[in-house]
């Protein structure tokens, strides 16, 4: 009798250091799947925020691209409206040409640099003028 008891003791103990080692295996992968859970997270979060970073750049490029076209718009719009109004005055009698020209003339800003005593571009527009 005295072999089963020692028998079945080694048996339990055997057991017991099986089970012990089984519950350090499974507490060690379980560390490693969540190191490996959480290396993906924080490279998916780094790659979202960097997306959305992008995206966000992109949207105010376009967006910079668009209000820089819609004010070249309005202001060629603008100086065709002005043009036009300038040309009914004229054609109406309201402003006879010489006043028209004399006040275009006068009106002109001056660019930044240039003398009034004539640039090349200055004589052009003179000459373009008459």
């Amino acid at each position: 009798m005295d072999y089963l008891k020692k028998g079945f003791s080694m048996a339990k103990e055997g057991a017991v250091a099986a089970a012990e080692k089984t519950k350090a295996g499974v507490e060690g992968a379980a560390a490693k799947t969540k190191e490996g859970v959480m290396y993906v997270g924080n490279k998916t979060k780094d790659g979202m925020v960097a997306g959305v970073n992008t995206v966000a750049q992109r949207t105010t490029d376009q967006a910079n691209i668009v209000g820089d076209a819609t004010v070249a718009g309005a202001n060629e719009l603008s100086q065709q409206t002005v043009e036009g109004m300038e040309n009914a005055a004229v054609n109406s009698g309201l402003v006879n040409q010489e006043q028209e020209e004399a006040v275009a003339l006068d009106a002109k800003p001056e660019v930044a640099g240039s003398g009034p005593e004539g640039s090349d571009f200055s004589q052009g527009a003179e000459q373009a003028g008459q």
